[in-house]
């Protein structure tokens, strides 16, 4: 049973992201949405706070990652992450302008700025090179898994406490952030007791932050996701889209719900068909898809159609996403692994802003279908930019 091949770390950073996926869809989806229906926020500054929130962590990711090469320890930055992102829940509950959401958002990213590449090393480092797919799918199983659980506990709050009301309401918010903090909190006790330290398998000395010594085939990927990333704006155009198509706050709960299961449920075997044949055959696929995706929101007129395309675009997350983590692996030396982890999130997190900004003036400015059809624009050059990139894999 190729399960039995997975190790214990694997299945303890998968079980917090799973953890912490439920504590978090419970709340930041519907973040926009508060900040739109209760505090009466427009769609630029939506972009801006959404945005910065990625673009704030940026460089906190790719040092986190330098640190967790540099002492070999991979564990302590992870569980301080998973950490500050709980200790930023209680503040949503507090917020009572929009200034209040962005600083809670924005701490909450920070703990994720400073988790993803030393967990994202963690499981590389634990797993054998021919599982690594398989692994990093699981792990994007557990994660969105979390994420589908969260989003049917808010549908059931939402219908218990204020129905089919077509706006969110603030009591609705305040109550899903704190019924979050449970999970929140074992989710960091999980790594925190469940995951080892992997044995230190280089003997050199520290690595320097060299990104000429990441190797030329990975830098030029991080170019084709930075110009990917450009046209990605944050998913809450996405519920804001649904809701200019007449849904309501549960309907919108429920095409989340949607996605992150179709999501669970291919990421794993995704993960595992990259094990076989080329990753970057499968990204080229997925990034393709993703503009297909698109281009079907900013055609949608019908609050159905966006049912349908929720679907699809779990199925690009599922393609992607674990995918273009294994690929890191395979692309970098181990001593250097963390800093290509925190490199990689770094591009995806500074391009953030700009695309979530870009998206909101696009949105004010010529429409909702605008911001849509420029990332699907963008994403198809990316792809194919992607299919004349040449990798070299590392051991």
């Amino acid at each position: 049973m190729r399960g039995r091949r997975i190790p214990r770390n694997v299945w303890a950073v998968s079980l917090t992201s799973f953890l912490m996926d439920i504590a978090s869809e419970m709340v930041l989806h519907l973040v926009p949405l508060f900040l739109a229906n209760v505090l009466r926020v427009g769609g630029t500054a939506i972009g801006a706070i959404e945005g910065v929130a990625e673009s704030l962590a940026s460089l906190l990711r790719v040092f986190s990652g330098y640190l967790s090469d540099r002492w070999q320890r991979r564990k302590g930055l992870a569980v301080l992450g998973y950490g500050i992102s709980a200790l930023a829940k209680p503040f949503f509950f507090l917020a009572g302008s929009w200034w209040h959401v962005a600083l809670a958002r924005w701490a909450d990213r920070v703990g994720k700025g400073i988790r993803t590449a030393p967990r994202d090393a963690l499981v590389a480092d634990s797993i054998d090179p021919k599982d690594r797919g398989f692994a990093f799918g699981l792990h994007r199983a557990a994660d969105t898994a979390g994420a589908f659980l969260g989003i049917l506990g808010a549908l059931a709050a939402v219908h218990l406490t204020q129905g089919a009301s077509p706006t969110l309401q603030a009591g609705t918010f305040r109550t899903l952030v704190l019924v979050s903090l449970v999970p929140a909190v074992l989710a960091v006790l999980s790594l925190a007791l469940l995951a080892r330290e992997p044995t230190p398998k280089s003997s050199g000395s520290a690595p320097r932050v060299r990104f000429s010594g990441l190797g030329r085939p990975f830098l030029l990927f991080l170019g084709l996701v930075g110009l990917f990333e450009l046209g990605d704006s944050a998913d809450a155009f996405l519920a804001l889209r649904a809701q200019t198509l007449g849904a309501n706050v549960l309907a919108i709960l429920g095409m989340l719900a949607v996605f992150n299961l179709v999501y669970s449920l291919v990421s794993t075997p995704a993960g595992a068909l990259s094990d076989r044949i080329p990753r970057k055959t499968l990204l080229i696929v997925g990034w393709l898809f993703y503009a297909l995706v698109y281009l079907g929101v900013g055609l949608a007129r019908e609050s159905w159609h966006m049912w349908a395309l929720y679907g699809a675009y779990g199925v690009y997350y599922g393609v992607a996403y674990g995918t273009a983590r294994a690929l890191i692996a395979d692309l970098v030396p181990l001593e250097l692994r963390g800093t290509a982890y925190g490199a990689y999130a770094t591009v995806v997190g500074a391009m953030a802003f700009p695309a979530s900004l870009l998206a909101g003036i696009l949105w004010d400015g010529f429409g909702p279908s605008a911001p849509f059809f420029f990332g699907g624009a963008l994403a198809s050059v990316a792809a194919i930019g992607l299919l004349f990139w040449r990798p070299t894999a590392r051991s």
